[in-house]
């Protein structure tokens, strides 16, 4: 079993939100990691940081990133960290990444600098939102088959936009 498609890319991409109405154009189902990791932890991403640290975190997230590319046959979403385990990157290769790519002033404004998003708060979190940009682009774009940017796009556009490069792909 493997997804049809891994979506992946910063907070403020619309990872959710685009597998969501990907699996629904495809008919399948959509699971997001995020998700998973709060089901085993039991409680909130933002908790698991605070009470557990980052590296607990990440641990979740790469057993769950795992469990989902090996039992997901629809759209798997992952956070936008899972990248940062080079274990997480060699298992992606064998499947089709679309990597959701936002801009820094786009990705601020979607996302609202949310503190229900442990990275992105503290004391200047634009700056920090430019450095994650920094360090995981290149990541990204090392395990994408297919990138769609999404500055100007409605979330359907950019489904539609996915397709047409799976075709081509």
């Amino acid at each position: 079993m493997s997804p049809r498609y891994v979506v992946l890319g910063p907070p403020g991409a619309g990872k959710t939100t685009v597998g969501q109405l990907l699996a629904a154009r495809l008919g399948v189902a959509f699971r997001d990691t995020d998700e998973d990791v709060v089901a085993t932890a039991g409680k909130p991403i933002a908790d698991i940081f605070t009470t557990d640290g980052e590296p607990a975190f990440r641990a979740l997230e790469e057993e769950a990133v795992a469990k989902g590319l090996a039992e997901h046959d629809g759209v798997l979403a992952l956070g936008g960290g899972a990248v940062l385990s080079a274990a997480t990157r060699a298992r992606l290769a064998a499947h089709t990444v679309v990597f959701l790519n936002v801009g820094m002033a786009e990705g601020v404004r979607r996302t609202g600098l949310s503190t229900a998003r442990p990275l992105l708060a503290g004391v200047n979190p634009r700056a920090t939102f430019k450095a994650l940009l920094d360090a995981r682009l290149p990541l990204y774009r090392e395990v994408a088959t297919i990138e769609v940017g999404t500055d100007q796009l409605e979330p359907e556009q950019v489904v539609d936009a996915v397709l047409a490069k799976a075709e081509r792909t």
